[in-house]
């Protein structure tokens, strides 16, 4: 049974980012050929993730789907070399219930859906099945749609609400309760302004849901606008927001996310180390 207190009750895990895609926004078709993937997820341990998050269908914004058929010929190979030779947990991101049950017999142990189980409902029946960890992402809309106008009454209580409805809808389908995790979604059916808003107020999501929140900034455009603009009036492109990345990877860890999916592992580790040094020390000066 999958629990994510053996990866972050003592502080933060770090999920390292494998895309097996063409049309990923950051590093689409860089890791398309399975061994290329494999050497990536393995560097991405060596430099620090606490486990591996592999997908065959890219989620941006605008993206069109793909096959069932075509995502596990891109994610089951990989899958069955990292399994063994990682070390670490490997979660499949997928919307798919026939995916998400092949991965499983592959050998990954988390199920990471951005759709919270609402577009195969099916995808928690087998989650549960297999007692794999299961995290229910908020998505307004779905890819191809949702930068479309996305409005809230509230960014933060209505997120809560979704995530907390899902979390419920994981439980009533067998998902053990130390397998569920949560994401906010950053960049899912957000503006700007709510992006900034909900990290502003990342530590009422943290008590509201009850359950280890995972939180995925890593070169997002809501980033390279802020910083862009403010800096050189002109949007950052994907490859110059590492550095604000990391400054929003202390910002959630310090308001109590539990995991941070992130493409580059060596920063984000390094800064949560230093973080749990620091907080040990205040600890022991109390």
């Amino acid at each position: 049974m999958f629990d994510w207190a053996s990866l972050c009750s003592r502080r933060p895990a770090v999920m390292g980012i494998v895309n097996v895609t063409p049309d990923s926004f950051s590093d689409g078709g860089a890791f398309i050929d399975a061994a290329a993937a494999v050497e990536h997820g393995l560097a991405l341990v060596a430099a620090g993730a606490d486990l591996l998050d592999v997908g065959g269908e890219s989620t941006r914004p605008g993206a069109d789907p793909v096959t069932e058929g075509e995502e596990l010929g891109r994610v089951r190979p990989v899958i069955e070399r990292l399994a063994p030779a990682a070390g670490v947990p490997i979660s499949i991101d997928t919307t798919k219930a026939t995916v998400a049950a092949a991965a499983l017999d592959a050998g990954a142990t988390v199920v990471n859906d951005v759709s919270a189980g609402r577009l195969e409902p099916e995808i928690l029946d087998v989650a549960a099945a297999a007692g794999a960890g299961f995290v229910a992402m908020h998505m307004q809309g779905e890819p191809r749609t949702m930068q479309r106008n996305p409005r809230y009454d509230d960014v933060v209580a209505d997120v809560g609400d979704f995530l907390c409805a899902r979390l419920d809808a994981a439980r009533a389908a067998g998902v053990a309760e130390q397998a569920l995790c949560a994401d906010p979604g950053i960049g899912f059916g957000k503006t700007v302004a709510h992006n900034i808003e909900l990290l502003a107020r990342l530590d009422e999501l943290v008590a509201r849901v009850g359950v280890p929140l995972l939180v995925g900034t890593s070169r997002k455009t809501f980033l390279g606008k802020v910083v862009g603009r403010a800096t050189a009036g002109v949007d950052l492109p994907v490859d110059q927001r590492d550095a604000a990345t990391l400054a929003t990877v202390v910002w959630v860890v310090e308001r109590g996310a539990s995991v941070v999916r992130v493409h580059d592992a060596a920063p984000a580790a390094t800064a949560i180390q230093l973080l749990d040094a620091m907080r040990t020390a205040e600890l022991d000066a109390a």
